[in-house]
């Protein structure tokens, strides 16, 4: 069948659907699939359906800063692995410097070769194997992945290895059979192992199960339309995705901002737009360079949270994807906190500071004003438990709308797990959850409220806190008023307060409460 060189606009829509579609069907085998809370309850994971070049074509609406850069760990996998690709192989990535986020956050990389629908052995001679035509991927957040802290989310990481264990384009599947033992082997052979390896297993295997779905759905899909129209639809699906991000920076203005956070680093962006071809740079130059603590965001990160705005200020209903990227040249000094070298810590790089990459954004845009810009990462556990959430705040308000309250805004897009399952799982008690009145700053459009969270412990564990904006507040734009700061503190057992910093590990005893108070967005605009 000849190529099409212009899309018909009836199936574009179609195969723009089908394409987000099937990641959306990888999605819900993953969740029903998955056994930890992470996965099933806070629905912290992502799936997507790359090109033959591993360039992102479309996938469901999970987490934004997952999304943005998976592609770069399957383009990895591809300059790493390209000629010993084989039907039922699938591929474990977490390396950051390889287009990972943090390491608990898992890709599971599956290549779909035409073969994989009928399990056939490679019909090529000499094991000489065709490329894949396209490749599938599911990112999941794993409750813990060793590093110095249960749950692997450590406030006070230096390095990577204290963050836990590197996958690195590892094979989890060679030719459809689990290789269990060298997983297992992996996580354990470690300074600081993997706490709870069937839990990794087990959601390792949920997310090859997603990933199998994807492949039979695209398998489907080539077998009704052909491989010529599946492949040249996926071209036109990123083309479309581009055009309608040209046209949101057709009628951008430049800008630039700065925007610093409780630990005194900053981050620099200047936005040039270009009328006459519709592009735009972002430039981060003059940004902190990478420091000793974790907030260095890898640089997949970095490009993620550029993407993801440049996303939300199209109106169409396209899929995010590469063509997003085509018209922004985005440039990143190498060796500052957006693009840190091995072996930088960076696991609040990806919660922390991709959030306030987005903030700096929409600042120099002039769009919105600062959201929460934290996600208030809390994890606890021991060696038999490890649990770990996001918590929402007050999103900003913008030209012409208040921020909402109680959300979890831009880069994470998880929810709460459910009390009762909480409680049934952890012994924990929920004391409360609430809104936290006039947190939000005002302005002619309000930012939205941040909420109290209130956690007693029924046993001793190791409780941290990763949080931003509990110093610096989330500032407001056109005199709008900032949001309130965040705040942590304990309620010890015999009443007494202990004030904790935006980071922290703490020791609970049994009857302790942690008390998190998240921060309100900024207001836009005078007050009337």
């Amino acid at each position: 069948m000849h190529r099409t060189s212009q899309p018909d606009p009836v199936r574009l829509e179609i195969f723009k659907n089908l394409y987000q579609f099937i990641a959306e069907q990888m999605g819900i085998v993953l969740q029903n699939t998955a056994t930890s809370v992470n996965i099933k309850e806070r629905l912290d994971f992502s799936c997507a359906i790359f090109d033959s070049s591993g360039l992102l074509v479309a996938n469901a609406p999970h987490i934004p800063v997952h999304l943005g850069s998976m592609s770069e760990s399957v383009r990895s996998l591809i300059n790493d692995k390209g000629d010993t690709l084989k039907p039922g192989n699938v591929y474990l990535s977490n390396n950051p410097y390889n287009g990972g986020t943090h390491l608990p956050d898992v890709t599971a990389i599956t290549p779909v070769f035409l073969e994989n629908s009928e399990n056939n052995p490679c019909p090529m001679p000499n094991d000489q194997c065709p490329m894949p035509l396209f490749f599938v991927a599911s990112r999941g957040h794993q409750a813990d992945i060793g590093g110095i802290t249960p749950g692997s989310m450590p406030p006070h990481s230096t390095t990577v290895e204290e963050e836990g264990i590197l996958f690195d384009n590892f094979l989890l599947v060679e030719e459809g059979n689990f290789q269990e033992t060298t997983v297992r082997q992996h996580l354990a052979n470690h300074t600081y192992p993997a706490r709870n390896p069937d839990q990794n297993i087990a959601d390792f295997k949920a997310q090859i199960a997603a990933n199998e779905r994807g492949v039979q759905e695209l398998c489907k899909m080539v077998l009704q339309y052909g491989i010529d129209t599946v492949q040249a639809y996926m071209t036109f699906v990123q083309a479309n995705a581009e055009e309608s991000v040209r046209r949101a920076i057709a009628v951008l203005k430049d800008g630039s901002f700065t925007y610093k956070m409780d630990d005194g680093a900053q981050i620099k962006v200047k936005v040039t737009i270009y009328p006459e071809n519709r592009s735009a740079t972002i430039d981060f130059s003059g940004t902190s360079w990478q420091l000793n603590s974790n907030f260095n965001a890898p640089k997949a990160v970095t490009q993620a949270a550029v993407l993801y705005v440049f996303r939300t200020l199209v109106d169409d209903n396209i899929p995010l994807n590469a063509g997003c990227l085509n018209p922004l040249e985005i440039i990143i000094p190498v060796g500052c906190m957006l693009n840190p070298t091995y072996p930088a810590a960076v696991v609040a790089g990806n919660v922390e500071t991709s959030q306030t990459i987005v903030d700096a954004l929409y600042g120099a845009l002039g769009v919105m004003a600062a959201s929460q810009g934290t996600m208030n990462n809390f994890t606890f556990g021991n060696e038999q438990y490890q649990y770990y959430e996001t918590i929402c705040g007050g999103s900003g308000a913008g030209i012409n709308f208040n921020g909402i309250d109680g959300v979890h805004s831009h880069m994470t897009n998880s929810r709460l797990t459910d009390p009762e399952v909480l409680e049934t799982r952890y012994p924990v008690l929920l004391e409360s959850f609430s809104l936290r009145p006039d947190s939000g700053g005002k302005g002619k459009y309000s930012g939205g409220n941040g909420v109290v969270r209130r956690i007693r412990f029924l046993e001793p564990m190791t409780a941290n806190i990763l949080s931003g904006h509990r110093v610096i507040p989330p500032f407001g734009l056109n005199d709008g008023e900032a949001g309130k700061v965040g705040r942590n503190w304990i309620q010890r057992q015999n009443g007494i307060e202990e004030n904790l910093d935006s980071t922290a590990t703490v020791e609970m005893k049994t009857g302790d409460v942690f008390v998190i108070e998240t921060p309100g967005g900024g207001g836009f605009g005078k007050c009337q």
